[in-house]
């Protein structure tokens, strides 16, 4: 009797989920270090006597330090296994964020900051990059959606446990928790993720230069650039000043900003799912035109909120957060459907670069926008929710056109 050595299907399908859970635990830590910055606002602009617009630099000097790195590393991205590059970006990550943990003052913490931006949005890139290396195209929608979960999960889980060592300790403990965290996640990481064959031949400087301008200034490729940025830029107006919004607007304790992140995030980590199925049973152009629309009503209820009662403001954060993750789902799923693997690297690079300085260009703007009246309340938050809505429609007119080129639902 002849025995079969191709694995049967469950078999694929356990260690395409292994695989999957072992990029969102990932994305987990390195999103955890960059989200646990916001509800840390409050704490922070008090500990250390700064504005928002002082607080915006602290937020954007991440972006901008992962979008330089991803663009510099875009340029010879396919030109390294990718596993291999995962595990030294992830290193370089966790001696950022330990450097933030021992940070004694404010410049001192902006210079941790870029450390840990550089090398946390590189990481980002290649866990993205490596869902289409390891994932076929039927199944990976439903894969984009519970890496990107992990965005939700390191709110409900992450934020309140980091708020919660910051109120025992201070603003030094969730750092080191994440310090902790990420060490183990590496470690499994090196043991699941297998190597990639992704390397592209040889080159030299030349040829290496040109086939990178080539990729970048690909017309199809500029569009998913866009696309993504705005989309990045629109959300990241709002985000980094939900939880001073929260205290000085609409009248919440400090105490109570855990909540909203474990509220939030526990409707986002089904939600998640729940799109990433859609996208491949529906098509992802489809369910990006329906949860970027739906997330216009949160977004400018959100930064029009003046003095309200918990469990109303919780409801509008938790929509809020549920289609502003959301909305990446089926982007992103677009994106890996018009990209050639041999590109991908490069690619990933670039679009993370593009979309990480536009979070951080935006961050900055709102940070000049948004001002503190003589009675402590931030004003124009308003005008941000505008803005952002104005900035997804750009997003979803630059998403028709590459939906439409790649004749993708």
């Amino acid at each position: 009797m002849e025995i079969s050595s191709v694995p049967d299907q469950n078999e694929i399908l356990r260690r395409e989920n292994w695989l999957v859970y072992t990029l969102g635990a990932i994305q987990f830590v390195h999103i955890l270090d960059f989200v646990i910055l916001m509800p840390l606002g409050p704490m922070l602009m008090r500990t250390f006597d700064v504005n928002p617009s002082e607080f915006g630099l602290l937020v954007s000097s991440y972006t901008f330090s992962a979008g330089i790195a991803n663009f510099l590393a875009s340029i010879v991205a396919d030109r390294f296994e990718r596993k291999t590059m995962l595990q030294v970006c992830f290193a370089g990550f966790i001696i950022g964020t330990l450097l933030c943990a021992l940070s004694p003052n404010f410049p001192m913490l902006l210079g941790a900051r870029i450390v840990a931006g550089a090398f946390g949005g590189v990481l980002n890139a290649l866990v993205l990059g490596l869902i289409p290396d390891l994932i076929p195209v039927e199944r990976r929608g439903a894969a984009t959606g519970v890496v990107m979960s992990s965005f939700s999960i390191s709110s409900v889980v992450g934020v309140p446990i980091g708020l919660a060592l910051a109120e025992w300790a201070d603003w030094h403990a969730p750092f080191l928790f994440i310090v902790a965290v990420g060490i183990i996640a590496l470690i499994i990481a090196s043991a699941m993720i297998p190597k990639v064959n992704n390397r592209s031949e040889p080159r030299n400087a030349k040829d290496t230069l040109q086939r990178f301008l080539r990729i970048a200034v690909d017309p199809r490729h500029i569009r998913g650039f866009l696309m993504t940025s705005f989309l990045a830029f629109g959300v990241f107006l709002i985000i980094p000043f939900i939880s001073p919004a929260m205290v000085r607007n609409v009248g919440l304790a400090e105490s109570d900003l855990k909540y909203i992140y474990l509220f939030g995030g526990a409707a986002t980590v089904f939600s998640a799912r729940l799109i990433g199925k859609l996208c491949d049973r529906l098509g992802c152009f489809r369910m990006f035109i329906t949860i970027a629309c739906i997330s216009f009503i949160p977004v400018m209820l959100i930064t029009h909120l003046g003095q309200t009662p918990l469990a109303l403001a919780l409801c509008v954060s938790t929509l809020f957060m549920m289609t502003g993750s959301g909305r990446f789902i089926p982007a992103m799923t677009l994106l890996s459907n018009v990209i050639e693997p041999k590109k991908r690297g490069t690619f990933m690079g670039l679009e993370n670069a593009f979309r990480q300085i536009a979070s951080g260009i935006s961050s900055l703007i709102a940070g000049l926008i948004i001002y503190e009246s003589a009675d402590g309340k931030l004003q124009n938050f308003g005008l941000v929710g505008i803005m952002c809505v104005v900035a997804t429609i750009f997003s979803l007119w630059f998403g028709h056109n590459i939906a439409k080129d790649a004749g993708v639902r």
